[in-house]
């Protein structure tokens, strides 16, 4: 509280003012509410991606395609799409058991960390890194030199991150109160 001495007609008077900052704009309810949704959307891309890929629902993976069929969610993208300098790494992926394993552990998992608001930290570092090297397997991109979707999600992923996105609409205030994140706070 800041205390101030003023001169009102002829007499002195002591004027107290209380100074109080503004809120980060981050922290207003519509702010909230629209990280929020925001981090929904980009928990169902990547929720979406895996159940297409896992059932093969015709979207992106045709019908008797899917996972569960004995398809690989890793083949048809890393063998076919890749180029720029990266693209021999990015083929020798293709098809690989354990790169399908982590790709579609790494899509479910972060998918459904997101919707439910839960780990956020956790999502968004891991789906910023899977989001880049989706964005190194195509350089440069088609439409711009080096700017595409990819890194635009990646960003978001982190923004989400730093403002709490999960405690809005989401289950990140009872997470981070568990005892693990309490004492593993990176699982925030």
């Amino acid at each position: 509280m800041a205390v101030s001495e003023h001169r009102i007609s002829g007499r002195r008077a002591l004027v107290s003012l209380k100074v109080v900052a503004a809120r980060p704009i981050t922290e207003s309810p519509a702010a909230r509410y629209v990280w929020a949704v925001a981090r929904i959307a980009l928990g169902w891309v990547f929720f979406w991606a895996f159940l297409d890929k896992a059932f093969g629902l015709g979207h992106e993976t045709p019908a008797g395609k899917g996972w569960i069929d004995g398809g690989s969610p890793t083949e048809g993208f890393l063998a076919h799409a890749p180029k720029g300098p990266l693209a021999g790494f990015y083929n020798d992926l293709a098809g690989l058991a354990w790169a399908d394993w982590l790709f579609m552990l790494g899509l479910a998992g972060i998918g459904a960390a997101l919707m439910l608001g839960i780990g956020i930290r956790l999502a968004a570092g891991a789906g910023a890194v899977l989001l880049v090297m989706m964005w190194a397997a195509v350089l440069p991109p088609e439409n711009n030199p080096f700017m595409d979707d990819h890194l635009v999600y990646a960003l978001l992923a982190v923004g989400l991150a730093l403002v709490s996105a999960g405690d809005t609409l989401g289950l990140g205030r009872w997470w981070a109160g568990t005892p693990l994140v309490r004492r593993l706070p990176f699982l925030k």
